[in-house]
């Protein structure tokens, strides 16, 4: 009788259909966190790989953003800025408002700019948005760090402006627009891979919006304002991304009046709300993305 031999199978991941939209596992994706790491640089490097001055165009593009609000909002417009210069008010909000629009773009195509990877191997597929959130954290302390410079400038010269404790803030406020972003893109991302015209509009949304939230004028302009039976003030609050960004700016500059507790609670329960829908409409549609993008 000939011996047979049972050789045991180890499975490292096992693949089955999810029983539940709304579900996201944590461990799955804790253990991909390499492959996380590895996306994270392929997206630093990859954006400005082939070009001259490489990482100096995250220092440059605020720069010049900077000079051309300066010219138009501040010295055409008249636009004031609380008191703060120019050149530190808008700064940062040009610093927290780029982040979440490139995480926002980024995120939002998700589906559509991997669907090649996607289609060849099994990874969970939160971790594309989530390694470009990551990624354009780079971007964003670079720019941070412009901002702090030019914060020591004013303040050798003596006009810098006196932070507050509310500064102590700052992780908390873009971990809220890094959610608000993620949210965002992931229900976009899902939305286009059938159908694409929307990604021209959200596009022209984003330009939109940015004016739509106190980063060429502070908040304080639009106080007490009412226009067609409406108050401007509290429908620029309704924005979720103003809270935060006046939050940011009132911390580290002192520039108007704290816009208070409840609007930043507001922008957290949204954006809590935002990654709820996203996650389950990316969970649904990464399960036939496939066949229409």
């Amino acid at each position: 009788m000939a011996n047979s031999t049972v050789s045991e199978e180890n499975w490292t991941t096992i693949i089955k259909p999810r029983n539940k939209l709304f579900e996201v596992n944590l461990k799955e994706i804790w253990d991909y966190r390499d492959l996380l790491t590895l996306f994270v640089k392929r997206t630093i490097t990859v954006q400005y790989k082939q070009t001259i001055l490489g990482p100096l165009w995250w220092l440059i593009q605020p720069a010049l953003t900077v000079i051309m609000y300066m010219v138009v909002f501040g010295g055409i417009a008249g636009i004031p800025t609380d008191g703060v210069p120019q050149p530190l008010f808008y700064l940062g909000g040009i610093c927290m408002w780029q982040y979440f629009s490139s995480c926002l773009t980024g995120t939002s195509n998700t589906f559509r700019t991997n669907a090649s990877i996607f289609g060849k191997v099994y990874f969970p597929r939160l971790i594309m948005p989530l390694s470009t959130v990551i990624s354009n954290l780079v971007r964003f302390g670079i720019q941070l760090g412009l901002f702090v410079i030019v914060y020591v400038y004013y303040a050798i010269l003596g006009k810098a402006p006196t932070p507050n404790w509310y500064l102590l803030l700052a992780p908390v406020l873009v971990l809220m627009m890094a959610g608000l972003a993620l949210g965002f893109g992931i229900i976009v991302s899902s939305m286009t891979t059938k159908y694409r015209d929307l990604q021209v509009l959200f596009s022209f949304v984003v330009q939109l919006w940015m004016y739509a939230t106190p980063i060429v004028y502070p908040l304080s302009q639009v106080a007490g304002k009412v226009k067609f039976g409406i108050d401007v003030y509290k429908v620029m609050c309704l924005n979720p991304v103003t809270p935060v960004i006046e939050a940011f700016k009132y911390g580290a500059l002192s520039a108007g009046e704290f816009i208070g507790w409840g609007w930043l609670a507001y922008s957290f329960v949204f954006m809590l709300a935002m990654l709820g829908f996203g996650i389950l409409i990316f969970n649904k549609v990464q399960k036939s993305f496939m066949d229409t993008v």
